[in-house]
């Protein structure tokens, strides 16, 4: 298992007179743990008090067209899981700290883990979600990762 940094960036995409515009970026920097079986990659991060998660931890099973995301721990009352693969929909429930609501993704498009340059990889989700009564958005979700030593980029 090897120590990593990850700078993770979710992005709420609306469009505006056919142009891409961001909204609601998030962004924050932690520590975590990665390892390798086969051609599968595994990723564990501690979840921080900026994404409304502290003390849950997430992990992730990354395979050539798939991501799994995997939500435990203390803020949650179950665990929450959810599936990426292009062009597939994905139903579950979402896991708040005010109880669960039901959820359905539609991934857009996964680019499994890529060498991005000085030692770097990144991966990108991008997918719409909606959560069953309470809202509905297109995100982004980008993963930076850097193994311990060379330092995230800002």
């Amino acid at each position: 298992m090897k120590d990593i940094m990850l700078k993770i960036t979710g992005k709420t995409v609306r469009q505006d007179e056919g142009r891409e515009k961001h909204e609601d970026i998030m962004e924050f920097v932690t520590a975590g743990q990665l390892f390798h079986r086969g051609s599968t990659t595994f990723i564990k991060y501690p979840e921080s008090e900026l994404s409304g998660l502290e003390g849950c931890t997430t992990s992730l099973i990354i395979t050539k067209d798939k991501v799994k995301m995997r939500r435990s721990g203390n803020a949650l009352a179950a665990d929450t899981e959810m599936e990426f693969k292009k062009g597939e929909r994905f139903y579950g429930m979402y896991e708040t700290p005010y109880g669960p609501i039901g959820m359905e993704l539609l991934t857009n498009d996964v680019t499994g883990l890529e060498d991005a340059g000085d030692g770097r990889q990144k991966l990108s989700i991008d997918y719409h979600i909606s959560l069953k009564g309470f809202m509905e958005s297109r995100n982004k979700l980008e993963l930076e990762i850097t193994h311990s030593g060379e330092g995230v980029k800002q």
